[in-house]
């Protein structure tokens, strides 16, 4: 044991001697701060080795943990020392000192980033005027597919001649005439859509046994609806006139004619196997009040309604009763005059009153307040102002446009818009209050920004 000992001292002086003999040297070779780096490192190792090679108590188990703790700190010590400044080489003098303050360079990355794309000047963003918006928007958001246009009136053509066949072999004592379409798609008007087209079911009267009655001398005072009258009964009783059958207190009733059609339309006439000869189907539509068909092809959806209309005296006249009590009246309808003077009035002046009214039926159409604008309104509207103004051209559609806003809202706010055919009838006559001051409103505030409604779809 002692012999040990005495070799362990022999060599911890053997190697203290040679750490001296490097720490004396290290001050020549690595200079002060190089040689005070190696001090530390070399006292930390010497530590290591002298707890490593010294005797411990093998039953103390806190010395173990102390010899653990003392380990983990030196090789936190060597860890925090400062790696010692390289040697400078005589051929490093010549090259220029970085910054000290200048971050390192970083590496180039392997994945190379996607070339920017050349720099091109952008010109400034110019303003459209109103005109450009009315005539942008008609032709991106108004243009109805070819499809449509060609195969919507095809299926109601073959669709109104199943009809007329089943009328003539299922009621041939009631002289109905020739079944015709009436739509905006198909009298040249220019449509928002090819799914409503009327069916036009003509009622042909005897004018010995029939006569009209004003809507002023009617129950219920309005001029827009009539009374169709039987006379002369008692030279000609009941029975003489087929007709006879459809009166209610000696006046032809609007809707006993159009319930005695609803019962056909919904449970004689067989519908898919009319509608598969045409590659459709036809769905009449039972709880509407109206007689209507809905129907489905591949390429279209439309939607038909049936009108029986009588035309005496001048008078085109529709089997469309207002809603009540009263179910012997019949409407005044004015759309065949509309078209015809609209198109008289274009083709006179070169103008484009269809254009405006195409755009406008549009914006109506589509926004909950002012769709009970749409068609004889605005119609009448249009031509009323060309009563006023004669500059309709193409290139003042934004003004005229513009013009027609602010001449509905005069007529709101007088609630009256009088038919340009009959200055007796009011066609605002059957709006509530509320709705017109909503209509109101919202034309009020598209005077002074009329885009507002372009905006609004």
């Amino acid at each position: 044991m002692e012999f040990t000992r005495r070799g362990k001292r022999q060599e911890d002086s053997g190697l203290a001697s040679v750490l001296d003999f490097l720490l004396a040297n290290a001050r020549l070779v690595l200079g002060v701060s190089g040689a005070a780096v190696l001090a530390i490192a070399t006292l930390a190792v010497k530590r290591l080795i002298d707890r490593a090679t010294a005797p411990r108590d093998e039953g103390d188990p806190k010395a173990e943990q102390k010899t653990l703790e003392e380990s983990w700190q030196d090789l936190a010590l060597i860890k925090a020392t400062p790696k010692a400044p390289k040697k400078q080489r005589r051929a490093d003098l010549s090259e220029p000192l970085l910054s000290p303050a200048q971050p390192p360079v970083p590496e180039p990355q392997v994945c190379s980033a996607p070339p920017e794309p050349p720099w091109v000047e952008s010109s400034p963003l110019r303003c459209l005027t109103l005109q450009e918006k009315l005539l942008s928007h008609c032709s991106s958001r108004l243009a109805m597919p070819e499809v449509q246009v060609t195969l919507a009136p095809q299926l109601a053509r073959s669709i109104c001649a199943q009809l007329q066949k089943f009328l003539q072999n299922k009621c041939p004592e009631l002289p109905f005439g020739s079944l015709f379409l009436s739509a905006p798609l198909l009298d040249g008007l220019g449509a928002l859509t090819a799914d409503h087209i009327h069916l036009m079911l003509p009622v042909v009267l005897d004018a010995t046994l029939w006569s009209l009655i004003p809507g002023e001398d009617t129950v219920v005072r309005n001029p827009q609806y009539w009374m169709i009258k039987r006379t002369d009964l008692e030279y000609f009783p009941r029975g003489c006139s087929p007709w006879d059958r459809f009166i209610v207190g000696r006046y032809l009733s609007s809707n006993a004619l159009n319930e005695t059609l609803h019962k056909m339309l919904v449970a004689s006439i067989n519908w898919p196997a009319i509608g598969s000869l045409l590659g459709s189907i036809i769905h009449p539509v039972v709880a509407s009040q109206e007689l209507k068909l809905e129907v489905k092809h591949d390429e279209v959806e439309l939607s038909l309604t049936l009108f029986p209309v009588v035309e005496m005296e001048d008078k085109v006249l529709l089997a469309a009763p207002p809603e009540g009590l009263v179910e012997n009246l019949w409407l005044e309808s004015f759309y065949r005059a509309e078209v015809s003077k609209v198109k008289e009035l274009d083709a006179g002046d070169s103008g484009a009153r269809q254009h405006c009214l195409l755009i406008l039926n549009s914006i109506c159409k589509s926004h909950p307040a002012l769709h009970k604008l749409c068609g004889s309104p605005l119609t009448h509207v249009v031509l009323h102002l060309s009563a006023t103004t004669s500059d309709w051209a193409e290139e003042s559609l934004a003004d005229r446009f513009q013009q027609v806003l602010e001449e509905l809202v005069g007529y709101l706010e007088r609630g009256v818009l009088p038919s340009y055919f009959n200055h007796k009838i009011n066609l605002f006559c059957e709006l509530l209050e509320e709705e017109i001051d909503e209509m109101g409103f919202v034309l009020y505030r598209a005077i002074s920004e009329p885009e507002l409604l372009l905006k609004e779809k």
